[in-house]
């Protein structure tokens, strides 16, 4: 009877395990809703209560131990392996992360502007292909994450490149040219809210940011999706835009990078 129950008991945990470890994630990897579920929803808050950590403060804990101090490529490395081995992140990831290295070193940006920091993965990215005269200010409105992305761009050694500010895309927006001094941007990356990317386009053309051949490069524009952007940019006269199709961050569910240039 007891070794009956012990068999039940230990054939189940097997089987929840199986779940946990590949089933469910071998499923999620075709399924948007589901992918953002059980990533966003159950797997993180389950760590949390287990680790009483944040998913940010274990990816940090990441970088910390695998990447090599004052090495860009390295903490991207660091934090790419953990969101494919040990646990996803929103970060643009690296598949999409090759499509945006591409398109800052064909554009050799002086100002470029990051509308959403998260944990610095980007920021990183973006901030090692830049000549040692260009400016990269990001902004996030987490304080948390805006915490753990200062802690990610030092360890990258790249915090005389980068502004990080705090605060909401719609209030810091108006007043970058009195912050900064800079008058246009030659890129913009669109990564925060989804529902921000158009009013913040539409504020940055108000606020006179972007000059004629002035780029917009928009993530997660199919996954979670951004459809009045795309219906926004893609019709307007003001843009010529191309997209880019790839996946969502370290799954196979269809995603991809918008690039709009600014034709004035």
């Amino acid at each position: 009877m007891l070794l009956t129950l012990l068999y039940s008991c230990t054939g189940g945990a097997a089987v929840l395990y199986a779940l946990y470890r590949w089933i469910i994630p071998f499923i999620v990897q075709y399924h948007a809703g589901l992918a953002l579920i059980w990533h966003d929803k159950f797997v993180e808050g389950m760590l949390d209560m287990l680790t009483r950590s944040t998913r940010p403060q274990r990816l940090l804990a990441a970088v910390q131990k695998n990447a090599t101090r004052g090495d860009p490529r390295s903490v991207v490395r660091a934090i790419d392996q953990f969101c494919r081995h040990k646990e996803w992140a929103m970060n643009v990831g690296d598949e999409k992360g090759c499509i945006l290295d591409s398109v800052v070193s064909e554009a050799n940006p002086t100002y470029v502007l990051e509308l959403g920091t998260y944990c610095g993965y980007s920021t990183v990215r973006i901030a090692s292909l830049l000549s040692p005269n260009s400016k990269l200010i990001t902004v996030e409105f987490n304080p948390e994450y805006a915490k753990i992305a200062r802690q990610v761009i030092a360890w990258a050694g790249l915090q005389d490149k980068i502004h990080l500010v705090e605060g909401a895309s719609g209030d810091l927006i108006p007043k970058m040219q009195e912050m900064f001094g800079v008058k246009t941007f030659d890129l913009v990356f669109l990564d925060h809210w989804k529902d921000r990317y158009l009013p913040d386009t539409k504020l940055m053309e108000k606020c006179g940011l972007l000059r004629k051949g002035s780029i917009l490069l928009a993530d997660n524009v199919i996954c979670p999706g951004t459809p009045d952007y795309l219906e926004y940019i893609r019709n307007s006269p003001q843009y010529e835009s191309q997209y880019f199709k790839s996946h969502l961050e370290y799954t196979k569910v269809e995603d991809g990078l918008e690039k709009s240039v600014f034709l004035g």
